[in-house]
C-alpha cells in the first residue's frame, strides 16, 4: 500500500477590486446574474458568468423548484447554455458569486459537486483548463487555474 496526497492550490484575492480587469468585468456579470436568481426555497442566490474563446459572455443563475431535484444551479445553467449555443467554442474562464438572504457571505463559495462534474465534462471535452473564480456576496475571491484542481479524481469518458 502507498499513500497518495492530493493537493488543491488556490490563489485568493482580497476582493473584486484586486482582480484583473477582464475577470472583474466577468465577476460583475456574475453578480448581475445572481440578482436574477429564482431561489424562494433556499434563499441562496448564485450567479455565474462564462467567458468563451469567441469573446461571448454567457450568464446563468440558479433556478429552484418546489420539487427540489428539478432546480438547476447557476454554473450548470451557464455551462449547458454555452454548450447548446456554441457547441465547439472553448470556455476560458468562469466567475461565480453566491449570496444568502439569511446573512452576508464573505468567504469564497465554490461550485457544488454536481456543478464540478458538469464543468469537468467541458474541460475534458475541450482539452484545456477552465479558470474558475468564486466568491461570496463580497469579500475574498478565490481562483483555481483548472476545474481538475477542485475535482482532482475526475470521472470522465476515459473510464467508460
Amino acid at each position: 500500500m502507498r499513500e497518495v496526497k492530493i493537493k488543491c492550490v488556490l490563489q485568493v484575492f482580497g476582493g473584486i477590486d484586486q482582480l484583473p480587469e477582464d475577470v472583474k468585468d466577468l465577476m460583475q456579470e456574475a453578480i448581475r446574474a445572481r440578482k436574477k436568481a429564482y431561489a424562494p426555497y433556499s434563499n441562496f442566490q448564485v450567479g455565474a458568468a462564462i467567458l468563451l474563446d469567441n469573446g461571448e459572455v454567457i450568464i446563468g443563475s440558479n433556478q429552484e423548484n418546489a420539487s427540489y431535484p428539478s432546480g438547476l444551479c447557476a454554473e450548470r445553467t451557464a455551462v449547458y447554455y454555452a454548450g447548446a449555443k456554441y457547441p465547439n467554442i472553448k470556455i476560458l474562464k468562469m466567475a461565480i458569486t453566491a449570496a444568502s438572504s439569511k446573512g452576508t457571505t464573505l468567504e469564497p463559495i465554490p461550485p457544488c459537486g454536481a456543478c464540478r462534474q458538469a464543468i469537468a465534462e467541458y474541460e475534458v471535452k475541450q482539452n484545456q483548463p477552465i479558470e474558475i473564480y468564486f466568491m461570496g456576496e463580497s469579500g475574498k475571491v478565490a481562483r483555481s487555474n483548472s476545474l481538475s484542481n477542485l475535482l482532482p479524481l475526475v470521472f470522465d469518458k476515459s473510464v467508460l
